[in-house]
């Protein structure tokens, strides 16, 4: 049973022109997408640069304004609602951001840091802030030394896991994750990820885990939306995305993938060429005219593709 509903979701930024600085036509940051989370699993938001996945995360927390759709949280529809500080709400949909360092106030110390949501949200004496704090840093693999440090003190990798430790203060049922390692190098990224997973399986979190690696997804999500153009092109399980993707452009991302041995290296070469030629061959199935993606077509109870020829594709 999902406790969030998102139903046609769009945001759009106007453009202005001419003599009386009239909107002339708009920026579809995100055009019209639809999802719904499930306690305790993670999904999966991948495509390029540009494509929308931050500002739908974002939209989703309220840091950006609904141009129409609805957001629907356990039952009441929050979109665009002017929310009290201490409302369930906030406290329960929570973000890791992409750029570690910015998100933690330099003037603050590790302690106030963390303890700010538990200020704002829950009622507890100052030893039971303190025990609290030195718990989620433990979760984190963190010393508890470390509070009273400040975020200039720490590596990439570890004002991240300052980053989580935050996020999770509230116990809160969702945390979008804005690509939280894509700044950290490889080895501290497999730490931070399964810091996450572990968190997800003790606390029964709910991930929206916003990527552009479709390697990083696949290890932490239980489904996967495709997104290109503010629009899904493909969505479903992970089964359904990484052994039967159906939209070409899923099928150029996962043949994008780097691997690094060369056994079957002049065959996955081969594999990117014929992708890259049934695109320019099949464009205008995925595509209208106007270079828009059509809408989500069900495949399976699971798998949804955008083209106006599934049967076909299928």
């Amino acid at each position: 049973m999902s406790f969030m509903q998102i139903n046609d979701l769009k945001v759009y930024y106007p453009i202005r022109g001419g003599l009386f600085n009239t909107v002339v036509d708009n920026v579809r940051a995100v055009d019209g997408i639809t999802m719904e989370i499930e306690k305790g699993k993670a999904y999966g938001l991948v495509g390029e640069s540009g494509c929308g996945k931050s500002t739908t995360g974002k939209s989703i927390i309220g840091l950006e304004k609904i141009t129409s759709g609805s957001i629907v949280y356990e039952g009441k529809n929050v979109t665009n609602k002017r929310r009290d500080s201490n409302s369930s709400y906030n406290r329960d949909i929570q973000m890791i951001f992409q750029d570690a360092h910015s998100s933690l106030n330099p003037r603050k110390r590790v302690v106030d840091i963390i303890a700010e949501p538990i200020r704002n949200f829950l009622s507890l004496s100052v030893s039971e802030e303190n025990r609290k704090v030195n718990e989620l840093l433990a979760i984190v693999g963190m010393p508890e030394d470390a509070k009273y440090k400040y975020p200039h003190e720490f590596s990439g990798g570890q004002k991240q896991r300052l980053g989580i430790a935050r996020a999770i203060a509230t116990n809160p049922k969702l945390i979008i994750a804005d690509e939280p390692v894509s700044a950290l190098d490889l080895s501290v990224q497999a730490q931070v990820l399964n810091f996450m997973k572990d968190i997800q399986a003790e606390y029964g979190l709910s991930y929206l885990f916003i990527s552009h690696d479709l390697g990083v997804v696949k290890h932490m999500c239980d489904n996967v939306s495709i997104m290109y153009q503010g629009r899904f092109v493909e969505s479903g399980s992970r089964s359904d995305i990484y052994t039967n993707p159906q939209h070409i452009y899923t099928k150029r991302l996962l043949s994008a993938i780097p691997n690094v041995n060369p056994v079957g290296r002049s065959e996955r070469k081969k594999e990117r060429i014929e992708v890259e030629a049934h695109y320019q061959l099949e464009h205008k199935t995925y595509y209208d005219t106007n270079g828009r993606v059509y809408d989500l077509t069900p495949l399976t109870n699971t798998h949804s593709v955008a083209t106006h020829n599934v049967k076909g594709e299928n």
